[in-house]
């Protein structure tokens, strides 16, 4: 007996392969985008930690002209500054623009910190939307 598949089975399963990659792969296009908007919350999560330990071993948060640097290295005598416990560099958002932070926030929060999303500019809808801190579910 012939073990193996025949030229029949063959083609039945590449149009079927075929069928399920132009039905699945449109879904999958369209993941990348929200894949981005997903990284920007995870950085300024990490970025909001970075902060409250600057906070908590300094007694204040970096000043809107220190900025997220000073997570990485001591703006000046900051007092009980930990420069290991922050962050290695400052990351820029999925879209390789720099996280936009304001302190004292203007959103009723100590701080402001934001990605302007995909146009990288103030506002926006749909994939072009800021991801703001004050906004993120937690």
């Amino acid at each position: 007996m012939r073990r193996g598949f025949t030229l029949i089975e063959l083609m039945i399963v590449v149009v079927i392969l075929g069928t399920l990659a132009t039905m699945i792969m449109p879904r999958i296009l369209d993941r990348p985008e929200q894949a981005r908007r997903v990284k920007a919350k995870t950085d300024i999560r990490s970025i909001q930690q970075a902060l409250s330990l600057f906070k908590s071993d300094t007694g204040r948060f970096p000043t809107t002209s220190e900025g997220l640097a000073a997570l990485v290295t001591n703006p000046g005598n900051v007092r009980n500054y930990n420069a290991s416990a922050y962050l290695e560099r400052v990351p820029t958002d999925p879209w390789g623009n720099p996280y936009i932070y304001l302190c004292p926030g203007l959103n009723g929060k100590d701080y402001d910190l934001e990605s302007f999303g995909k146009d990288g500019e103030d506002g926006g809808t749909g994939d072009d939307a800021d991801v703001e801190s004050w906004n993120i579910e937690s």
